[in-house]
């Protein structure tokens, strides 16, 4: 472990001196794109037409083609996608062009003619009038640029009818720049024919002022060897010298936007930890830039810069939120108040599918009454959803499909953030920094695999850890006689995965095995009060937590106090050997108050009592045992939570909002098997109070009250001010809550015997399966 452990460091070490040193242009961060590059390697030198201008874009393409004998980034799989039938063929132009790469040359029309390109064309037409829009522009053109000097491409005239009748449609129906389509015609100003006149002075009116043709290399590239424009020269050497290793898909590019996919990387990958201070660091020049620019609400100068901006914007306000920073939602919710602007992304919605997924993943931190949140979830939800309906043959779609339904199909407070980590290590490939005109740009590869290679290794030593750990908790129970008590629940692999992967404590074996242990106790303690002691034996039991003597137990009973006991012990010796001070009876006193209501919970069972609503929600947020598990665990965190805090009912708002949540998350999927076994539920409750509802409107009227009290949660748990608890404490609450979110989502995971089998191999035994990188370079 002590050799991992080095390696690890090692190469956190490596990566915090280049990936995040200051010195390091952002622009090397990112992969060139073969497309683009091909384009400008195409110039001719101005002072000697028989050379290229930029010898460099040339050459790159010289060393980038692939094995399989294609240009442009593979997907998730390691296989070309639609983007890298345009990359090879304009590749194949340059080539040409300077009269080199002869071999190269005939490998890539093989390419073109291969099985695999055939069937890449089948899944672009296989949905009838669904082909992306800048394929059917960019493609047909490249075929006949390539046909024109004298190159022969003979595919079936079935795979291309649709497409070049897509681009017809497109060349009579849309203008060159209109508010409608995104990007504009013009910026495909190299793929339009010839027959499609554009006179020089459309072209120089929409230069801007670097001189670019909407951001684009390859539209800038094309717009000066038709005009010979100043100012486009100087763009076009100014991108290659900034970029000598290949071009991106955009230039220039939006370095704070760089930043913050980077961090967003690393945070998602589950390498925060290694990191902080550099995170820290840029987060905190991302929130001075707001603050001090008018950009925080700013709308987008053009619609070239709308998908970067909301792009960006999306992921600082998730990001700077996350760590606590004041932002308010219009800093990202901008555009819903621009009729033009949703209308563009309404239209284009396939373009702006990275931008939507970040927009939706933002207003996961929401807090209450922020309407503004709930509206740009709304729609980026629907944009996303009607993304993945029409986008099955566009790689754009297709790449980020798993990305999409993952969220779309499980809330975030119901990811477990170890589980979530593995995700992004085995679907790392298909994350994009932002949509280029033909591609994703993406991560250089050779940084993307450091990170990549650093989180499976770090995933792969908490696993080790994990494996450890429950090995000796299963001991632990069966040696106390808790596995096998003959009745009930036996959860201890359930406790030990909830808060193992729920929160990023790699070393803290303490707040894991503590918080394991009193889960274990809760459950088979709550099943002896439900269904298998009488209402004397309860008594006796709760009456010898209260005096904290055993010698009147027997049985089950004896049993349970006994391993009460040994825990209680563990944790106060721990406890006194790291800040001096005993909390046995505070500990005593806190399991005996949650004792006392599964007792008065029993009592109404037995008795037949119905409790009002707010008397069952007095005794259930105690009765859950969720404080019993977060208190005495946050003494053990850093800095040690007080042993004056750790009392009976002086609650703090946090934690009386996470036994809330706690309890009705609970209710909301357990109520048949309690009205089966006669016990009172909030759900049944609900239900009853209101004669008007039936059982779906009880269940929704209990959401709708855990969705505000989530995000009041939240808030508390995100806010500096609202109460004065340090951060890791806070942190902690958190991960609880979603621990319950993920055993009561949509149905009793912790009751079932299966439904959690294959997430737990996952995370602890399972190691993540990733693709060797094959991006250019």
């Amino acid at each position: 472990m002590k050799l991992e452990l080095s390696t690890i460091h090692a190469q956190i070490k490596a990566i915090k001196e280049t990936i995040f040193s200051d010195e390091l242009d952002p622009y090397l961060l990112v992969s060139p794109c073969a497309y683009e590059t091909a384009w400008l390697a195409m110039i001719p030198d101005t002072h000697q037409p028989s050379k290229p201008m930029f010898e460099n874009c040339l050459n790159w393409i010289l060393i980038n083609q692939n094995q399989h004998w294609f240009w442009g980034d593979t997907d998730s799989e390691g296989k070309p996608t639609i983007e890298c039938l345009v990359a090879t063929l304009a590749c194949i132009l340059a080539l040409n062009r300077w009269k080199v790469g002869t071999r190269m040359i005939e490998k890539g029309l093989a390419f073109i003619h291969s099985s695999q390109a055939e069937k890449l064309l089948k899944e672009v037409i296989s949905i009838k009038d669904h082909c992306p829009r800048w394929f059917a522009i960019v493609f047909p053109a490249m075929i006949e640029l390539v046909q024109e000097v004298g190159l022969n491409i003979q595919l079936k005239q079935v795979l291309l009818l649709d497409v070049f009748r897509k681009r017809q449609q497109i060349l009579e129906t849309e203008q060159l720049v209109d508010d409608d389509d995104y990007p504009p015609l013009l910026s495909y100003l190299e793929a339009l024919p010839s027959s499609h006149k554009i006179d020089e002075e459309v072209i120089v009116k929409n230069l801007c002022g670097a001189g670019s043709l909407f951001q684009s290399p390859s539209a800038t590239a094309s717009a000066f060897m038709s005009t010979g424009n100043e100012r486009c020269l100087s763009y076009l050497q100014s991108l290659a010298q900034r970029c000598p290793n290949g071009v991106p898909t955009t230039y220039p590019m939006d370095e704070e936007l760089i930043k913050l996919w980077i961090i967003n990387n690393v945070e998602r990958l589950g390498l925060a930890e290694h990191f902080n201070s550099e995170i820290e660091q840029l987060l905190e020049q991302v929130y001075n830039s707001y603050n001090t620019s008018e950009e925080l609400c700013a709308k987008p100068g053009s619609l070239v810069a709308l998908q970067l901006q909301l792009h960006r914007d999306s992921l600082a306000f998730r990001l700077l939120r996350m760590h606590g920073y004041k932002v308010l939602p219009r800093s990202m919710c901008w555009f819903l108040y621009d009729e033009k602007i949703k209308k563009v992304i309404e239209n284009n919605h396939e373009y702006f599918c990275s931008v939507m997924y970040n927009v939706l993943t933002a207003t996961d931190v929401t807090f209450r009454e922020e309407y503004e949140l709930q509206e740009a979830k709304s729609f980026s939800r629907k944009m996303l959803e009607k993304s993945i309906l029409m986008g099955a043959g566009d790689a754009q779609i297709i790449s980020f499909r798993k990305l999409i339904e993952h969220e779309l199909g499980l809330p975030w407070m119901a990811r477990l953030d170890h589980l979530e980590h593995r995700f992004w290590i085995e679907q790392n490939e298909a994350n994009a920094l932002w949509q280029g005109k033909t591609s994703s740009q993406r991560l250089l590869s050779l940084h993307n695999d450091k990170l990549v290679g650093l989180a499976l290794q770090n995933y792969e030593f908490r696993q080790s850890i994990y494996k450890a750990e429950l090995e000796e908790l299963k001991r632990w129970s069966k040696d106390w006689g808790l596995s096998d008590m003959g009745f009930g629940r036996e959860k201890t692999t359930y406790c030990y995965f909830g808060i193992a992967a729920s929160c990023s404590l790699p070393y803290d074996s303490d707040v894991r095995m503590f918080v394991a242990k009193s889960g274990i106790l809760i459950t088979v303690a709550d099943d002896f009060y439900d269904i298998k002691g009488s209402l004397p034996e309860l008594q006796i039991l709760t009456e010898a937590i209260r005096r904290w003597d055993a010698n009147v137990l027997s049985g089950e009973a004896r049993v349970i106090f006994d391993a009460l006991d040994n825990v209680v012990s563990e944790m106060a010796m721990t406890y006194f050997k790291r800040e001096g001070i005993d909390i046995t009876n505070n500990l005593r006193d806190l399991w005996h108050e949650t004792f006392q209501t599964w007792l008065i919970e029993a009592t109404w069972i037995k008795t037949d009592h119905t409790p009002s609503m707010d008397e069952y929600i007095q005794v259930g947020i105690i009765s859950v045992g969720v404080h019993n598990m977060v208190l005495p665990a946050l003494c053990f965190l850093s800095p040690s939570f007080p042993s004056s805090k750790l009392r009976p009912v002086q609650y703090e708002s946090i934690t009386e909002l996470l036994m809330i949540l706690a309890r009705l998350l609970n209710d909301t999927q357990s109520y048949e098997r309690e009205k089966d076994e006669g016990k009172v539920n909030s759900v049944l409750l609900y239900l009853e109070n209101n004669s008007e509802v039936d059982m779906e409107e009880s269940i929704a009227g209990l959401r709708k009250m855990v969705d505000k009290k989530k995000e009041e949660l939240l808030e508390h748990v995100l806010m500096d001010g609202i109460n004065d608890l340090p951060k890791s404490w806070r942190q902690l609450h958190l991960s609880f809550l979603k621990i319950y979110q993920m055993f009561y989502n949509v149905s009793n995971r912790y009751d079932s015997d299966t439904e959690m089998v294959e997430d737990i191999k996952k995370a602890i035994y399972i190691s993540p399966k990733i693709q060797p990188s094959k991006p250019l370079n």
